[in-house]
Parts: C-alpha cells; sequence; structure tokens
C-alpha cells in the first residue's frame, strides 16, 4: 500500500477490543491512569493485536502512555528510539519510581560503558521491559546485532516525525529505522511474525509527514489514530503589524496584559534578553532562556518556571521538550514560527489543565521575509569538498571541521547533509562511509541537491505559517485541517470567529461551489506532479507536491488553463 493510501481510522466511539481490560488494568492499577485519554488504550491494543501504529497525538497528550501500558503487558522488551537523553532519562525515572513496572535501561554514548553493559546482559537474558536508545547507536552495527539477537517485542519511535524530512525537526539518524526494524527477529508473541510490530508515535501529524513516517519506517498497513488536536480551551488569535518598533510595543503589552504564568517566544537569543529585560522593567518576574546558556543555568530556569519562581519565560523555540507545567495562561509569539507544526507545538504548551489560555501571534510579512532568506542558503561545493577530504584524512567531524577552516556547528551541519544524501553515516560525532568509496564530486553534487530540496522544504512550510496568519477563515479549522484531525465547525474561540470573518468565508465556501478541489483531493500537475489539496480559500488553494512542497495556486488561474487534474476524490476517514 502506497503512502498517498492510508487511511485514518476512525475510534469515536471504539473500544480497544479484547485487550480492553487489560489496558485499564494497567494503566489504573500500574500507572494511575483513570481514564486514558481518547485514542491512548486503542494504540496499546492495535500493537498488543500485533498492528503497526501511527499514533499523532500534541505535546503534553501522554503519547508515551501507549508503549509502557503495551510494554508492561507484551512477553520481551519493549524498544523505545528516542531524540532526547534527558527525555529517556526522565522516563527511566518514571518507570522506576513506578511500583509494580518491568525493569527499564538506557543505552547511549553520554553513560559509563559499565552502564551500557548492564544494559545489554539484562536484555540478552530477556529481564528488561523496556530498553531506551538514541537513534543514532543504530548506525553501529554491533548495536543493531546485539538487539537482532534479543526477545523485542515492540518497537517505539518516539518523535517519530525526525525520520520525515517535511517534519520540522528532520534527524538523518532516523533514516535507519525502517532497515532496522526490519532486521529484527519474530517477537516473542508472535513467532510467525516478519518482525515486531512498530509504534510510532509524533506531535507533528500534517499530510505529507504521516506519509513520509508510513513510507520510511516501512509500516505495514498500518493504524492511523489521530487525537487531541482541538483544544477548545485555548483562545487563538493573530495580531498583523507593519512597523517593527509598534510589533515589539504590542508584544511587552501584550504580555504584561496577560495573566501570568505565561511563555513569550522569539526568534534569536538576543531577543531573549531585550524583551525579558523590558518586562522586568514593567515589573514582572521574566527570565531570558535560550539553548547557548550554560546547561546548569537552562536547568534552573525550568525548574523555576515550573515551581512559580518566573512569571514569564522568554525563550527560543529551545524551550520547550519536556516541559509539562499544565497551568500556563498564554503563549505569545513575537514573530511568525517556521512552520505551522512548531507552531502548534509551542501554543500546546498553554492551558494543559483545561483552564481558559490564549495562544497570541504577533505577525509582520518581513518576519517571513527574513526566515525565508536564511532558509534559502545553499552550501557552496568548495566548503563540501574540504570537510570530504578533511574527513578522508580524520573521520572526527569536529577535527576534520578544523582542519577544512570550518567552525564546529559548520562542519556538523555539513556532515549531516552528506548523511541525509546517503554518503555517510555519523556516529558518536565520527563520519563512516555508506555503500563503498566516496567519489567526491558525486557526493558533493549529491549533498548541494540535498540542501536545494531542505530549501524547497522550509520555504513550502513558511507558505503555509504565512497561510495561517493571513487566513479568514475559522483559526482552529484552519489547524484542525491540517493536521487532519476531525473538522468541528467553527470554534468561536478565535479572533476570526469573533470578528465575523470566519463565517462570511464559511458562507463564500458554501454559496460559491465553483471549485471541485476539496481538503484531501488527489490531484496531478503536468511540471510538478501528484500532490493533494491541503486548504481551500475564497480564491485559492494550497497543494502539497512531494518534489516542491506546498504551492499556493489561483482558483482561476488553475480552472482556466485547466492546471490541475484531479486523480481521486478526498478518502477521508474509513
Amino acid at each position: 500500500m502506497s503512502a498517498t493510501e492510508i487511511q485514518i481510522e476512525d475510534t469515536r466511539g471504539e473500544s480497544a477490543g479484547r485487550h480492553a481490560e487489560d489496558i485499564e488494568r494497567v494503566a489504573r492499577d500500574v500507572f494511575g491512569w483513570d481514564p486514558l485519554r481518547p485514542g491512548l488504550a486503542r494504540a496499546a491494543a492495535a500493537v498488543l493485536a500485533g498492528h503497526d501504529v501511527l499514533g499523532v497525538m500534541p505535546t503534553g497528550y501522554g503519547k508515551s502512555a501507549a508503549y509502557r501500558i503495551a510494554g508492561a503487558l507484551l512477553p520481551g522488551t519493549t524498544l523505545v528510539v528516542s531524540p532526547l537523553i534527558a527525555l529517556q532519562a526522565d522516563q527511566l525515572a518514571h518507570l522506576a519510581e513506578t511500583p509494580g513496572a518491568r525493569p527499564a535501561r538506557l543505552v547511549n554514548s553520554a553513560q559509563p560503558r559499565t552502564r551500557t553493559e548492564e544494559a545489554w546482559a539484562l536484555l540478552e537474558q530477556g529481564e528488561l521491559g523496556y530498553l531506551f536508545l538514541a537513534p543514532e547507536q543504530l548506525a553501529n552495527d554491533e548495536v543493531v546485532a546485539r538487539l537482532a539477537a534479543a526477545p523485542i517485542s515492540l518497537l517505539a519511535v518516539d518523535e517519530a516525525h525526525c525520520v520525515s524530512s517535511w517534519g520540522h525537526d528532520f534527524r538523518p539518524d532516523y533514516l535507519r529505522l525502517g532497515e532496522v526494524a526490519d532486521r529484527l527477529p519474530a517477537p516473542p508473541q508472535s513467532p510467525r511474525a516478519p518482525r515486531p510490530p512498530i509504534l510510532a508515535l509524533t506531535a507533528t501529524g500534517s499530510r505529507p509527514v504521516r506519509e513520509e513516517i508510513v513510507d520510511r519506517l516501512h509500516l505495514r498497513d498500518p493504524r492511523i489514530l489521530i487525537h487531541g488536536f482541538d483544544r477548545p480551551n485555548i483562545f487563538l488569535r493573530v495580531t498583523r503589524h507593519t512597523d517593527e518598533h509598534r510589533q515589539v510595543a504590542a508584544v511587552l503589552d501584550d504580555v504584561a496584559s496577560l495573566p501570568a504564568p505565561g511563555l513569550l517566544y522569539v526568534a534569536t537569543r538576543r531577543a531573549t534578553e531585550e524583551y525579558a529585560a523590558a518586562l522586568q522593567d514593567r515589573g514582572i518576574a521574566a527570565e531570558g532562556y535560550h539553548g547557548g546558556l550554560p546547561a546548569t543555568r537552562r536547568r534552573a530556569l525550568s525548574a523555576a518556571f515550573h515551581e512559580g519562581g518566573v512569571d514569564v519565560m522568554v525563550a527560543t523555540s529551545a524551550f520547550g521538550m519536556g516541559i509539562d507545567k499544565a497551568d500556563v495562561r498564554f503563549v505569545v509569539h513575537a514573530a511568525a514560527p517556521e512552520s505551522v507544526d512548531e507552531y502548534y507545538q509551542e501554543l500546546g504548551r498553554a492551558g494543559r489543565d483545561g483552564d481558559p489560555a490564549v495562544a497570541a501571534l504577533h505577525y509582520r510579512t518581513e518576519d517571513l521575509a527574513l526566515r525565508k532568506f536564511f532558509a534559502g542558503t545553499v552550501p557552496k561545493a568548495k566548503d563540501l569538498k574540504a570537510l570530504l577530504l578533511a574527513l578522508a584524512e580524520d573521520p572526527d567531524v569536529r577535527t576534520a571541521g578544523e582542519r577544512a577552516g570550518l567552525s564546529a556547528r559548520r562542519a556538523t551541519a555539513l556532515a549531516s547533509l552528506f548523511e541525509e544524501a546517503g554518503v555517510l553515516a555519523v556516529v558518536d560525532g565520527r563520519a563512516v562511509p555508506r555503500g563503498g568509496a566516496i567519489v567526491a564530486g558525486t557526493a558533493v553534487q549529491a549533498a548541494i541537491e540535498q540542501a536545494e530540496a531542505r530549501r524547497r522544504i522550509d520555504e513550502s512550510r513558511l507558505a503555509m505559517m504565512r497561510a495561517y496568519a493571513e487566513t479568514t477563515q475559522c483559526r482552529r479549522q484552519y489547524l484542525l485541517g491540517y493536521f487532519g484531525d476531525e473538522d468541528t465547525g467553527l470554534c468561536h474561540a478565535c479572533d476570526t470567529c469573533d470578528s465575523g470573518a470566519a463565517e462570511r468565508y464559511a458562507e463564500s465556501r458554501t454559496a460559491e461551489g465553483r471549485t471541485p478541489f476539496a481538503v484531501d483531493t488527489a490531484v496531478r500537475h503536468a511540471e510538478w506532479g501528484d500532490g493533494r489539496v491541503m486548504s481551500v480559500e475564497d480564491d485559492r488553494i494550497t497543494v502539497f507536491f512531494e518534489s516542491e512542497g506546498y504551492r499556493v495556486l489561483s482558483i482561476a488561474a488553475v480552472t482556466e488553463h485547466d492546471l490541475l487534474t484531479v486523480t481521486s476524490r478526498s478518502g477521508g476517514r474509513t
């Protein structure tokens, strides 16, 4: 089954089937979850029945419950691949603190070798319930061989959007997962199965990302479960600006007027300091947070925010993973982020307690133009070649970068391009050739083509972010459509609904009936090939083409010049 044919399970009112009682018992008695959020029991039941599952649920939904419950009921080991060592450690700590939970261990390069060997020994003896693994470990053939010899009952892939080039956090390490999964033997619970079931979890669920996850992880007839993206307690609004100084003043006024605690997301490290200082001048307990701060300082700030010592955290996107503060009353963005996926993930940190919250975006078209400028950067061939030649002498990426006259950050970025292009694998900071001898000219060209593809991806994501900022449609409808969740009609909890613009938009769409291109319709363009309609506006449609990304097309031009051919209508939910 091709990715474009995947269907979304309709789980409304559906139970977890024959595993329901066991799932409910483990969730309640072992982990203390009563009741489970919608979709989590269904996901656990599906993998217990041997199915591959893609669970698309927002940040803070508790997606890990699905593999924790399944792992408690399966006879072998649940292998969890997760990109952040800190999050792995948190999951491990939660399991260790849970009476009755099965044993769990980590395997990563940040811990002592003795702990790693202890984890392998327990795995080989069949005594582990859960093994957490960083994705870069899978570039090591010895690691894969040890996994293939172990009783793996389930492969859980956390942050699964990292496998997708259309996701907002693509990581080359994830490209190996499908191949590794296929090398795992039949699980203990199903000796005739070709491999253990895969549970892929993500908070980024746009259709292109879902399709790429299915393809690259080699999911077989997957159950695709989408839940929780409708957060009706969060009021959505966008304020458009034309002047930078007025934009800054409006952001400060906005934050000062909203009930604390809250988050203010900004684009640069310098902006965290400037906005935090300006808010402090107004008597607000604000602090700046970015990835360049020392680790001890970042931990102290995070703890202070959770404990109530900081009312407003002014942060770059570095502040977010693992944030689990229920009473955040607002998330304000001082400028538009790079994608709808990133924006929704960040605004989803508001109102997790179910009480009213606000998500406010301050938008200026020049902000996106600046992001587009940086997205359009393609590396120079001479830098790529210099790094490649240096790596031939010394496979350590950092030292090779120094030899090539590149900063450590630049060398890492270029090495990642070679990895995305299939030229190298980077394991613990060292480059390993893939597929035999490397021809420099061919490898450099492949990396440049990869960079150009990345530029098109970044630019098209910015186009979708612009569309959200400028739409007159109900903003919640736009977001739910983007993520493939159920359309609940006008939300009456966003600025376009409040102003009446959303109702006028809905009426115009009903009255016109002038386009055959409904959302999710499969189409074909003579130059760009196959695509899928992602959104329909008054006079334009947005189509996703795998080769080009998101493209906004005039309905009048499409109709007049017959630019698109409908290949199939929206399949919707089954």
